[in-house]
């Protein structure tokens, strides 16, 4: 049974989560890519649901998020955006929409808020990506930042290792965020970096942090729906707790059906007209 005891059916905007790191309220954040599961993490009372590229390992198969289109991140957008009421919707701009070029992130990020009715888009990266940022909020376009592990330069780093244990990339870390903040994005995700850091680094932004890997001192939390439900089994890094084991539940679920139409059980008489 969920512990979520709150009514509160109001929409969730950026201005409410900005609202909820000042009152000192945890934010509650998953991933969707579909309408069913868009529409029951709405219904349980989440925060914010992120369309992540993450779509490119847990439903596509892919080893890195790297092929993920921009068409496909609008699809899978779309169909979270159908199955939400309350949630805030963030989407992943995909490898290769914004890097190097603003122009072109702007486009990106304009069809994804028209394509797809998502509220918000996240853009992995710095100081080098500033100037691609800037476009888009220069549009009215919400921006979520990422620092940390960025999964889309898993080639640079050659490892999906924690990042900025070295003072030298703590201090660009920290500097990043504080020019994230200073641009106008309305939050900032952290990564799989030292828990010290990202207390740190919450501590000092007005924005909230979103921790994935990064301690509890962040202003909210952000997981993989398909890794925090038991779905994805073979994925297990220290900082996920699985909340069911769901891919268990499947497996069991499927073998009783098998069974059931080989021995002719499925469908008795009172599931047939």
């Amino acid at each position: 049974m969920s512990t979520n005891t709150t009514d509160d059916k109001k929409k969730v905007t950026t201005s409410r989560i900005i609202a909820m790191k000042a009152r000192g309220e945890k934010i509650a954040m998953l991933t969707a890519y579909d309408y069913t599961m868009a529409k029951l993490i709405d219904e349980a009372g989440i925060d914010m649901i992120l369309v992540g590229d993450s779509a490119s390992n847990v439903m596509v198969g892919n080893a890195t998020t790297l092929p993920m289109t921009l068409d496909q991140m609008i699809y899978h957008a779309q169909c979270v955006s159908n199955g939400v009421s309350r949630a805030l919707v963030v989407c992943d701009m995909p490898f290769g929409s914004y890097q190097g070029d603003s122009i072109e992130a702007l486009r990106s990020a304009v069809r994804i808020m028209k394509e797809s009715r998502a509220e918000a888009v996240k853009i992995e990266g710095g100081e080098e990506v500033r100037e691609s940022i800037e476009r888009i909020l220069s549009a009215g376009i919400p921006v979520m930042g990422h620092l940390g592990l960025t999964p889309q330069s898993i080639n640079k780093f050659g490892t999906y290792a924690v990042r900025a244990k070295q003072e030298a990339e703590a201090q660009k870390l920290i500097a990043d965020a504080r020019m994230l903040q200073e641009i106008g994005c309305f939050a900032l995700v952290l990564e799989k970096i030292p828990a010290d850091l990202a207390r740190r680094v919450s501590e000092e932004l007005t924005i909230p942090t979103i921790g994935i890997g990064a301690g509890g001192g962040c202003d909210g939390q952000v997981l993989v729906m398909h890794d925090m439900l038991g779905l994805n089994k073979g994925f297990t890094p220290k900082f996920l707790r699985r909340y069911a084991d769901l891919g268990t539940a499947v497996n069991d679920a499927v073998g009783h059906y098998i069974d059931d139409v080989k021995t002719g059980d499925f469908p008795n008489e009172s599931e047939q007209y």
